[in-house]
């Protein structure tokens, strides 16, 4: 009986995803999910309550990784003394940068289903929830700088907010083009030195 309810589940799960992939979540139909998964209505609602909590089954994993892997890379630089902070610039976003190419790798579908046809889900705000994330640590780093003494130019919340949407956007071109992995890398550590060199110019360092 178990192994029949893994399958079945099995079933539904890899219907969703290529429905939803195909049609994102607004456009993607209930009863095909049930049809291409060659199951009863019923049976579906023994296992999800809705097509929304079905999308939620398939991309909050994801969704949680990266944010929880992401979130420890700013916290993680955020502890450092403030004098270490200078020095190790850069060292924590490279490290989850290129631990999150490894991670769409492996787990490509699932990504770019939560990256782009999350619309209408309580997911379709994920990259902008990480930019403000990634402003606010970056107003913190800022204020960092000059409590070390250092002459940083006033930067607005806005400015801040568009350079980090625009390297997010970036980023996850890796995951939305199904990039080979090897040029994934090399993509990234380009884009990281480009956006690197402009803040440490926009901070006067």
């Amino acid at each position: 009986m178990e192994e029949k309810t893994s399958v079945t589940l099995e079933s539904i799960e890899q219907a969703a995803m290529q429905e939803f992939l195909e049609k994102g979540f607004q456009g993607a139909s209930l009863r095909q999910i049930v049809k291409n998964a060659g199951v009863t209505t019923g049976a579906f609602y023994g296992y999800f309550s809705s097509k929304e909590a079905l999308f939620n089954a398939l991309v909050e994993p994801h969704a949680a990784a990266l944010m929880g892997r992401f979130m420890k890379a700013q916290t993680s630089f955020a502890e450092l003394p403030e004098e270490e902070q200078v020095s190790h610039m850069g060292d924590e976003s490279g490290n989850f940068v290129r631990w999150m190419v490894d991670y769409i790798c492996q787990h490509r579908d699932s990504v770019k289903l939560l990256l782009t046809r999350s619309e209408g889900t309580s997911y379709e705000r994920f990259i902008h929830n990480m930019v403000e994330v990634e402003v606010e640590y970056t107003l913190r780093y800022i204020e960092v700088l000059r409590h070390l003494g250092k002459d940083v130019p006033e930067l607005s919340n806005s400015i801040c907010h568009i350079i980090a949407s625009g390297m997010f956007n970036g980023l996850f071109e890796i995951a939305i083009h199904d990039m080979p992995k090897e040029q994934a890398l090399q993509c990234v550590e380009q884009f990281r030195t480009f956006y690197t060199g402009g803040w440490l110019s926009l901070m006067g360092q």
